[in-house]
């Protein structure tokens, strides 16, 4: 597990790509709030998580039950799931707004284009709604 990334992911560059170059500026891996959103947009007081569907349990055609170690993996991705629940909690509590962005939205059979994508992210960044989910058709 220690390969895997946390930080810079694929689908993470390709939304910070597309936001920057509508003008959005935002702070990156803010370790001041909880579970460190990815982006950061202090004008619009958001947050966003752009989570991968398997580490963090999305029911989506991306995320599947390993068949190996089936306890361990259990364990890992429910206490995953439950920390990010308290982390929106506490993002909420605290006056931010919460966007995930999964990444079964940017890649696999059911993914968004990108522009429905980013019309989805600046639409719910230049709105007021506390939590958006942008997520894959299906």
């Amino acid at each position: 597990m220690s390969a895997i990334r946390a930080k810079n992911t694929r689908p993470e560059l390709l939304v910070r790509s597309q936001l920057h170059s509508d003008g959005f500026r935002f702070r990156l891996h803010n370790k001041e709030l909880p579970g460190k959103p990815d982006l950061t947009l202090k004008k619009y007081r958001a947050v966003i998580f752009i989570n991968g569907c398997f580490w963090h349990k999305h029911e989506c055609d991306l995320f599947k039950w390993p068949k190996s170690r089936r306890d361990f993996w259990q364990k890992k991705l429910s206490g995953n799931h439950t920390r990010d629940k308290s982390n929106y909690g506490e993002l909420s509590r605290l006056n931010w707004r919460v966007c995930l962005v999964w990444e079964c939205a940017l890649k696999g059979k059911n993914k968004l284009s990108p522009e429905q994508c980013m019309t989805e992210l600046r639409t719910w960044l230049l709105s007021q709604e506390p939590f958006a989910e942008v997520k894959g058709r299906g």
